[in-house]
């Protein structure tokens, strides 16, 4: 019996002892980086290298690299790497200048020190009313336009298609002003 009330109140102090570690790990922010670094190491290991991805549309390029510069800025490290491993994004990061020259964008010197995503929204939430009764008007289907240009062979910069080929516009740029944050 000594034995056995032994073994109790010493899986009591492994309850407690994995209580308070877990808190610790929580109030230091290392916990939530763990599981996501886990998560990352299973989907490396999970990840079918054999099988070909499709090749990266010039809308999803801007896009992925619109959301890896929001993930890092917010230091979200591991989603970014898990983003840029199964998108097939390449590792490099694209420069900003090219990413504001390709999103038609002119930023003010305040907006450089955020990601172009929060710059890109705080245009949207704080310009005035324009046309459609001040919301936006979205025209064409961007990636129905890819896969024609695609299977059309109107391509360019390694399987990129062209903007003006991939419904995007080449319109005047419009100003990005005021940092989000």
């Amino acid at each position: 019996r000594l034995q056995g009330s032994g073994q109790l109140v010493t899986m009591a102090t492994i309850t407690e002892l994995k209580c308070a570690l877990k808190e610790t790990l929580e109030s230091r922010g290392v916990l939530g980086q763990l599981k996501a670094r886990i998560r990352a190491e299973v989907f490396s290991a999970l990840d079918d290298q054999s099988q070909a991805r499709p090749p990266l549309s010039h809308e999803n390029l801007l896009i992925n690299e619109l959301i890896r510069e929001y993930l890092e800025f917010n230091k979200y490290r591991y989603t970014a790497s898990v983003l840029t491993a199964e998108s097939g994004q390449p590792e490099v990061p694209l420069d900003r200048q090219f990413m504001s020259n390709e999103l038609n964008v002119v930023e003010d010197p305040s907006t450089r020190s955020v990601p172009l995503l929060y710059g890109l929204l705080s245009h949207f939430l704080n310009s005035g009313p324009g046309e459609k009764g001040g919301k936006l008007f979205l025209r064409g289907a961007p990636l129905a336009k890819d896969s024609i240009a695609r299977s059309m062979g109107e391509v360019g910069r390694g399987g990129i298609p062209e903007p003006e080929k991939a419904g995007m516009s080449t319109a005047e740029p419009f100003v990005l002003q005021g940092g989000y944050r």
